[in-house]
């Protein structure tokens, strides 16, 4: 074929024809070092319209990507096939909250193992939303806003000015080997969040940031990380859950076979007191966790209070249910290695924790086991020694 369907005197996208499995393919003919985002957005919608599946390609090199929005639905399937790099702007972005936004499509596929790089640094500076909550919006570098059957593969995201990847709304997704960079010292820099989506995957991947690793907001629904190395960071965590109200159930969120090190957090679930909700998360697993030097490596926090903006004198109501915490081995950074600190008002049901071998060697140890408002069900061995007179517990209110 080989015509060109939008031409101008800085960027070329053309159509290359069909590649091998019969998709037809728009490359990105930018020189490297310029700007691509009118070109990168027509071929989009020029692929989005096309009769039959379609490939949209980056090449190898060096581009600027402003601000896009990709939005379908489309006719068929596309895959954006990244080869090289594409680079936000150095600007902090503040009042801004996206870079790269994939939207309402079905059956697409990100890939080619290239990199999106945030530019954030000088977000970091000015970004004080760890500290309070009326803060100013920063991009995200990467969203996926009500995705159907995608698959994210071979991708990585450096650098983001606010969190690397956030989810919304997708139905059977995957994310395998992927790689999210910034410094431990980032702030606000989650790896990937998600929330009310189902059948979402996070496999064979590393996640090195500022803050967690892994992120679960509400009404996540079938959520599996397998192999994943997170560390530095924040961790893996469920919630923060009951800030808001009308926020939804929690089910199904399975942890296994991952590694976790140099990390503030290990694998964290947390909740707010005085919630402005009442919801349930429940079927939360943990199981084959290699510990290295992390800081409260296994914690429910149901006191989860940042800026000490809530009242804490009032219990969570947002109801744990069904959690286990099994094969978790490895090293702490300080003696709390097990802190289950369960709602007052909803004591947590169901937890088990089997085959735990937490090794602390400080000053101040030995390693310790709390427990509050919960009878765990011990399974297997536990060192250290687990809590096994908590106190007696309320009734729900």
């Amino acid at each position: 074929m080989g015509s060109y369907f939008g031409i101008s005197t800085i960027f070329v996208v053309c159509l290359l024809g069909l590649s091998a499995n019969g998709h037809e393919v728009f490359r990105i003919g930018s020189p490297p070092g310029s700007d691509i985002t009118q070109a990168f957005f027509k071929a989009f919608k020029a692929a989005c319209q096309a009769p039959t599946p379609s490939k949209v390609l980056i090449p190898k090199g060096q581009f600027r990507l402003g601000e896009i929005i990709m939005e379908g639905p489309c006719k068929f399937p596309i895959e954006f096939t990244l080869l090289g790099t594409v680079q936000a702007d150095g600007n902090a972005g503040q009042g801004k909250d996206k870079w790269v936004v994939f939207r309402k499509m079905n059956g697409f596929k990100l890939n080619g193992g290239g990199t999106f790089d945030g530019q954030g640094t000088a977000a970091w500076r000015v970004n004080n939303c760890h500290q309070t909550k009326s803060c100013k919006k920063l991009p995200i570098s990467l969203r996926f806003d009500f995705v159907t059957n995608a698959v994210i593969r071979d991708i990585s995201s450096v650098d983001s000015k606010n969190f690397h990847v956030n989810v919304i709304g997708a139905r059977n997704m995957t994310f395998d080997n992927v790689k999210i960079l910034a410094p431990a010292e980032s702030p606000n820099t989650d790896g990937i969040h998600l929330g009310r989506s189902d059948g979402v995957s996070i496999i064979n991947s590393r996640i090195s940031t500022g803050d967690d690793c892994v992120s679960v907001g509400d009404g996540m629904v079938n959520l599996l990380v397998k192999n994943v190395l997170c560390g530095p960071g924040h961790g893996i965590s469920v919630g923060s859950l009951g800030r808001y109200g009308h926020e939804e159930n929690v089910r199904g969120i399975r942890v296994i076979n991952c590694t976790v090190q140099e990390t503030d957090n290990g694998l964290r679930i947390k909740t707010w007191p005085s919630a402005a909700c009442s919801t349930t998360a429940s079927d939360i697993h943990f199981e084959d966790i290699i510990l290295r030097n992390v800081s409260n490596p296994i914690l429910i926090d149901q006191e989860y209070c940042p800026w000490n903006h809530c009242n804490k004198q009032k219990s969570s109501s947002i109801k744990l249910a069904n959690i286990s915490f099994r094969k978790i081995r490895g090293t702490s950074g300080n003696k709390d290695a097990v802190k289950l600190l369960c709602s007052k008002g909803y004591p947590c049901e169901n937890v088990v924790v089997g085959d735990i071998d937490i090794q602390y060697t400080g000053a101040d140890g030995p390693a310790t086991f709390m427990c509050s408002n919960v009878r765990p069900k011990l399974v297997g061995i536990q060192n250290p020694k687990a809590c096994n007179t908590p106190p007696v517990l309320t009734q729900p209110k």
